[in-house]
């Protein structure tokens, strides 16, 4: 049953493609028929989008202008032991320059929440060799007074039943912290919010004051997983063109899902109650996706009780930028792919589904459906839209091109994607506000460039959206040997001189 489970994404997403070039062939009427009415459809799903794009993005701008610490300290009646939490923090990390680790424990350094609540956790992966331990050992020599309780746990190379990766490598992390220091000290387990973090993951000073208040105000704090919106902007001046729209793309769809807290499951940096870790056994140590897995393994293991609360509040994390374009576009779509090989969690989740009957059927019925047509939509959308809508002109024959839809439907299509990109348009705006802090070089012609990028939306949504999707779902269905393993996106910085005259300022 679980390998059936692995063929049906990809097995769909193929036979849609397939049946859009046979019916565009044989049945062009119906064909151009289905490409308006898609086309309708995504106009008005783009529209939908755009109002909770919009949404959320007010809801983050006024919790940054908070001081979630003083709303703590200042309701002490409401939040009487609001001092008890403590905060694990878990840092895994293969092969990162110092210039990017730094910048992101320099961040930490900055948080205004007491820091004997923090223990922090550097956990660099063995196999990084020298250069990893020496990137380590300077990170602990600069920060580790910093925290009362900051540790340094290299995670083993080859271990057996482990895929090298996040997900094994914070799991061997939490579990030496948990035996090393929070038994040790007997912190007990409900006080204790774990968050973990890509090793380029830099956090706002009341981040932590933010989380709190979301823990002891949700309704069911101790089942609940509170995701903050992944801005990816560290490096964005830096970033080519195609890497910026590609990762400003990502951070709009993230503030979209803010806002349907219904669909949300975890992405990359999170917070969960470190209780509810040792009871599920910590994340998976044979899985790629763990960020999305560990929502997985909560949901089927409490039957249901559990969710996302969004916290409306970012935390920034690193465009794709690499020492050549095209090493920089290899590693968007190495990148791409493996988060479309989230697709992974399906089966998994399908498979619980099919053996826990204390799971209401409504309800694996709503999560089989959503998350079977998130990852079509993924992998189908954008090649039905840009790609494959004109073929009954190409396909259609004589008899089809002889008729008025035929002459109809390049117009009432090309009509329909001009409303649509009003959603584009407004996605330019917001990406000129959410620019982080403008370098020496930006001149006003920049904010020009910087929209008009917008316009390759619908190659990189082909390119570095539903094509990398689509192999992730093939590689699933196959099976095997075409199973991906982990792949660390590579981070580096570049110096004030390479970003003034080269990929900074090129676009």
């Amino acid at each position: 049953m679980l390998r059936f489970f692995e063929i049906v994404p990809g097995a769909l997403s193929w036979l849609t493609l397939v049946l859009m070039v046979v019916a565009a062939r044989f049945f062009p009427t119906a064909a151009a028929i289905f490409i308006i009415l898609f086309d309708t459809y995504w106009l008005f799903k783009t529209l939908f989008l755009s109002f909770h794009l919009r949404s959320s993005f007010k809801k983050v701008r006024r919790n940054l202008k908070i001081d979630w610490l003083k709303q703590l300290s200042d309701h002490s009646d409401k939040f009487v032991d609001w001092d008890r939490i403590y905060h694990l923090v878990i840092l895994p990390m293969l092969g990162e320059p110092y210039e990017v680790v730094r910048e992101t424990f320099e961040s930490l350094s900055r948080i205004n929440y007491p820091k004997d609540k923090f223990i922090i956790v550097l956990a660099p992966e063995e196999r990084g060799g020298e250069s990893t331990k020496e990137v380590a050992r300077r990170i602990e020599a600069e920060f580790g007074r910093e925290f009362p309780h900051f540790l340094v746990v290299y995670h083993p190379a080859d271990l057996p039943n482990e895929i090298p990766g996040k997900g094994s490598n914070q799991a061997y992390a939490a579990e030496k912290v948990k035996s090393e220091v929070i038994d040790k000290l007997k912190i007990p387990y409900e006080n204790i919010l774990v968050s973990v973090f890509d090793v380029d993951t830099q956090i706002l000073p009341d981040y932590f004051g933010r989380l709190t208040y979301s823990y002891l105000t949700a309704e069911h704090p101790e089942r609940s997983s509170y995701q903050p919106v992944p801005l990816f902007n560290n490096n964005i001046y830096e970033a080519p063109i195609f890497a910026r729209v590609v990762a400003l793309s990502a951070t709009f769809w993230h503030l979209m899902q803010q806002s349907r807290p219904e669909r949300l499951t975890t992405f990359s940096s999170h917070s969960m109650p470190f209780k509810a870790l040792v009871e599920i056994g910590f994340w998976q140590k044979n899985v790629v996706s763990e960020d999305s897995r560990i929502f997985w393994q909560c949901y089927l293991h409490y039957d249901s009780d559990w969710r996302v609360v969004p916290l409306f509040y970012p935390v920034s994390m690193d465009a794709n930028v690499a020492p050549t374009f095209w090493r920089t576009m290899r590693n968007i779509y190495r990148q791409q792919r493996r988060w479309g090989w989230g697709v992974e969690n399906l089966p998994y989740t399908f498979y619980g589904f099919s053996r826990n009957r204390r799971i209401l059927l409504s309800k694996k019925i709503y999560w089989i459906f959503n998350t079977i047509e998130a990852f079509h939509s993924w992998a189908t959308n954008a090649i039905l839209i840009f790609a494959l809508g004109w073929l009954p002109l190409f396909l259609g024959g004589e008899a089809f091109n002889y008729t008025l839809l035929s002459f109809s439907l390049p117009e009432i299509t090309r009509t329909i994607l001009t409303f649509a990109s009003i959603g584009i348009v407004s996605s330019a705006i917001l990406g000129i506000v959410l620019l982080p802090p403008k370098p020496d070089w930006f001149r006003a012609h920049h904010y020009f460039l910087y929209l008009i990028q917008w316009a390759l939306m619908p190659f990189t949504l082909i390119i570095f959206g539903a094509i990398p999707a689509l192999e992730s779902q093939t590689r699933l269905m196959l099976g095997g040997r075409f199973r991906l393993g982990f792949w660390f996106t590579p981070k580096m910085r570049r110096s004030k001189s390479e970003t003034e005259g080269g990929v900074g300022r090129k676009v």
